[in-house]
């Protein structure tokens, strides 16, 4: 559920609902617990159901959760997971065997779940999938989208990232500007933008060290540059911010 819509899970439509939260529940370790709803006399469960809530930090590609559907249903047998069922029958022997250390690999492992199936999303979801879904999908592109990512410290030229896709820089630009639906630079600089917007919001980040970090020479700069593509200036973001706290 990626967009951490409430839901329920059911056997059947008539069944009774009962709230997670008033099941009694064991910590096993941190942040991991344990329910046990149909206790049984069988060494090994034979279903163990794994539920859990996590935040993927995204940074400048914090579009690629709004785009995201509601729900990802996997066939965990499918091609377009590979390696996902052995990650799935660790986590049932970590929970079942009970181990030392065994919550702490049980989160790890669930990560590695989440990620690849984040992953086979970007890479085979619904066809009609359009913007940075779809140029993830495209080998060439990907590679230019992922470099830029990588370091945005660095004022990429529309050159640097066709010879990225191994591409020429015209069949490159004009390739991305139809898929991403903007052109390369443009991108690189919203990409930049929405990084240093969640530095300065969510982790508190002073605009001078957030301007050092994406590789401008002063604040001013940096200001300038934010303000081109948002609109409005770093400090007048965080200000807003604070504003609405208070209301």
């Amino acid at each position: 559920m990626p967009q951490g819509d409430e839901h329920q899970l059911i056997s059947d439509i008539g069944c009774a609902i009962q709230h997670i939260d008033t099941l009694g529940s064991a910590p096993l370790g941190e942040a991991v617990s344990g329910i046990n709803t149909c206790p049984s006399t069988h060494p090994t469960p034979s279903t163990v159901l794994f539920y859990g809530c996590m935040e993927f930090d995204l940074g400048g590609m914090q579009g690629l959760g709004k785009l995201m559907p509601q729900a990802i249903v996997v066939e965990a047998n499918e091609q377009i997971y590979p390696g996902l069922v052995p990650i799935l029958g660790a986590m049932k022997f970590e929970i079942c065997s009970g181990r030392a250390g065994f919550a702490g690999i049980l989160a790890r492992l669930a990560e590695v779940a989440a990620a690849m199936i984040v992953r086979g999303w970007i890479e085979n979801g619904s066809e009609n999938a359009a913007g940075l879904i779809a140029a993830l999908r495209d080998p060439r592109l990907a590679r230019a989208i992922l470099t830029l990512h990588r370091d945005t410290s660095r004022e990429w030229s529309v050159a640097e990232l066709a010879a990225q896709s191994h591409m020429s820089r015209s069949v490159f630009a004009e390739r991305f500007t139809s898929i991403i639906g903007i052109p390369p630079q443009r991108y690189a600089r919203e990409v930049r933008m929405r990084l240093a917007g969640h530095w300065i919001i969510h982790d508190k980040i002073s605009i001078d060290t957030v301007a050092l970090r994406l590789g401008y020479s002063s604040q001013a700069a940096f200001s300038r540059a934010f303000k081109r593509i948002n609109g409005y200036p770093p400090g007048a973001m965080r200000s807003n911010r604070l504003k609405a706290g208070q209301n």
